[in-house]
């Protein structure tokens, strides 16, 4: 299994506009996607950080991902709303 953790930094006031883009990148991710597994999207409790744990079947599954139009789409409009964002790969431990 392959697990996507990435975590964003929302820019000041742009919660707003910027959960709505990341659910609906997580549902349409997790509903068109045989590969994906799970696909959470997670909150902090206070601050500006947005975390998604996704899992996908390997790391192809995963790639397929990116070539997605969601994904596609999504990436080009988080340059509006993310001032950092950290992606890290890994391999489920079985």
């Amino acid at each position: 299994m392959h697990v996507v953790c990435v975590t964003f930094e929302i820019r000041p006031g742009a919660m707003p506009q910027a959960l709505p883009l990341i659910e609906a990148r997580a549902r349409n991710s997790f509903d068109c996607e045989a590969g994906c597994h799970s696909f959470d999207v997670c909150l902090a409790d206070v601050g500006r950080t947005v975390f998604l744990y996704e899992r996908y079947s390997d790391a192809e599954a995963f790639k397929e991902h990116l070539a997605t139009a969601h994904f596609r789409k999504f990436d080009t409009a988080d340059a509006k709303f993310v001032d950092a964002k950290d992606v890290r790969n890994y391999t489920l431990s079985e």
